[in-house]
């Protein structure tokens, strides 16, 4: 079984400097509440069960979590006036928590919205992720946002985790020869998947993740022997 050691780092706190256009910046402060933090966790706690049974037992991740002692404090700016925490943002955290070589996959739970006066940084999505690198410390990288309590009961448990995680995980496996679907993780609604009032997308994941997706005659994801077989992990 292929193992990937997993960190989620929990930033309950945001307290940041916005450039506002020109010169101005705002500040941004405001705390996740405690029940958006346990809906995140609780579903973090379900994304290694969806790993070891969309790969049939072949892979399995060893998660763990901790909350950041300090506030996120910078947020990472990108084109059409978005923001998300970046490895750069997270910088003294990961270099601290996990250093290169200590985890495969990393995870960020950021306060992206206080909800009771209705402000919200922009950001391109409701989590983000992407390969490893040096940049992240040699680990797969990922972040999620704190939403209402019902969006985490609009889809599979775990199933935002996994989807991020899959961008990383999707790099990884192409790295090595392995040809990904046209969008990889993103790609469901591409290639004739319908989402599941109950499962969300994770019919397409377990395609994906035993390299099952169809595309133009070919099968195309990670094959279950190749779980087995990546005994080299990530950078």
């Amino acid at each position: 079984m292929d193992h990937w050691r997993a960190l989620l780092i929990v930033y309950r706190e945001l307290d940041v400097r916005l450039a506002r256009g020109g010169w101005r910046k705002s500040r941004v402060r405001h705390c996740a509440k405690e029940s958006e933090i346990v809906d995140a966790v609780e579903s973090f706690r379900a994304f290694p069960g969806l790993v070891t049974d969309l790969t049939s037992d072949r892979a399995a991740v060893e998660a763990k979590v901790i909350q950041a002692d300090r506030p996120l404090r910078s947020l990472t700016p990108e084109e059409g006036g978005y923001f998300w925490p970046s490895p750069d943002d997270t910088r003294d955290d990961l270099d601290t928590l996990a250093p290169l070589g200590a985890y495969d996959s990393l995870f960020v739970f950021w306060p992206q919205t206080d909800f009771d006066n209705g402000s919200s940084i922009p950001c391109r999505g409701w989590g983000l992720g992407m390969g490893a690198s040096e940049w992240s410390n040699g680990a797969t990288y990922a972040v999620v946002a704190n939403a209402p309590a019902e969006r985490w009961k609009e889809e599979a448990a775990g199933e935002v985790w996994l989807h991020e995680w899959l961008h990383g995980v999707c790099h990884h496996f192409a790295s090595k020869g392995h040809s990904m679907p046209e969008r990889d993780a993103d790609g469901a609604a591409l290639h004739g998947y319908v989402r599941s009032a109950t499962k969300g997308w994770t019919e397409y994941y377990r395609d994906l993740m035993s390299g099952k997706v169809s595309e133009q005659g070919r099968s195309l994801g990670i094959p279950l022997a190749a779980w087995r077989e990546d005994a080299q992990r990530i950078v």
